[in-house]
């Protein structure tokens, strides 16, 4: 049992590594076309991706199929999808692949602060870890102005955003197969992105075809391979370890900034990032202990 948690939260990091470098291809992905085009484009990828997923997991015919209430709640879930990763996207535009990763990642502790609102408990620990991680977007973001960048501004509405899209995955998952309602969670942030990008965008075939490797590393690994490993991994993953390496997705994402956008942050900037760290890290040691009590 001890090598399958293992196992299992090494896939996680591996999926916190892939979703943090995502924040690079979707960077580059705009120096070609639009931010809304660009998702529409790899969520039609990652919904698309999902059928072999979906075929390998589920044997079952029944399992596989797609009823009323798969189709529901994945529609509610990609409308939160579709505003969180809108305004991620747009927000890149504006700030660092690097500072976009720690204040969306901030959902960690949004859920938890999120859930009271819906009658669930939240302890000691994450109101401490909230503090902390907030003192660390203070650093990160506000300048000596005290105003906070247009971009890191998008990316922390986006990181509410997120973490209700979370809290509504976790209600719907339970009810339905959770793949397929991922497949149509993408789908529906697809054609909502297609809709905009129509509206505000110029697509061209030509430009999205230039864009094809971020797009196929946003789409295929990020949404369908990414997800796919979450959830095969988090079978036997424990939730404290399962939390603390996906909240690497931050680390991942300033890593790929200074490797492939030759992004820097200045002395601030990365005590801001290591205070954030600390606090999402701070605000999982309940799940942590707990955990090793079951051990």
């Amino acid at each position: 049992m001890k090598n399958k948690q293992i196992q299992s939260n090494l896939l996680l990091l591996l999926t916190a590594a892939i979703w943090g470098l995502a924040f690079v291809a979707q960077r580059v992905g705009m120096d070609y076309i639009g931010p809304f085009t660009f998702n529409a484009v790899r969520f039609l990828l990652g919904s698309i991706s999902l059928i072999p997923a979906i075929r390998i997991f589920y044997s079952n015919e029944s399992d596989r199929k797609i009823d009323k209430r798969v189709i529901k709640y994945g529609i509610i879930a990609g409308i939160f999808l579709f505003a969180g990763s809108s305004l991620q996207q747009v927000g890149l535009i504006y700030t660092t692949a690097a500072k976009a990763g720690f204040i969306t990642s901030l959902y960690i502790i949004l859920v938890p602060i999120i859930g009271i609102f819906i009658g669930q408990k939240t302890s000691k620990n994450i109101w401490i870890g909230a503090v902390i991680a907030v003192i660390g977007l203070y650093l990160l973001s506000v300048k000596e102005d005290l105003t906070i960048g247009f971009g890191d501004l998008l990316q922390l509405i986006g990181a509410f955003f997120w973490a209700m899209h979370i809290i509504l995955i976790g209600e719907f998952s339970n009810k339905v197969n959770p793949l397929r309602l991922s497949q149509i969670q993408f789908a529906t942030c697809s054609l909502l992105s297609f809709i905009v990008a129509l509206l505000f965008e110029n697509i061209e075939v030509s430009s999205i075809v230039s864009a094809y490797a971020p797009i196929l590393y946003g789409g295929i690994l990020s949404v369908g391979v990414a997800y796919t490993l979450q959830v095969v991994a988090q079978k036997n993953a424990k939730a404290g370890p399962a939390a603390i390496a996906l909240s690497m997705e931050a680390v991942f994402a300033v890593i790929g900034g200074i490797l492939f956008l030759n992004e820097s942050l200045d002395i601030r900037g990365y005590v801001g990032c290591g205070l954030m760290l600390a606090g999402m890290l701070i605000s999982q040691l309940d799940a942590f202990k707990l955990n090793k009590q079951y051990q």
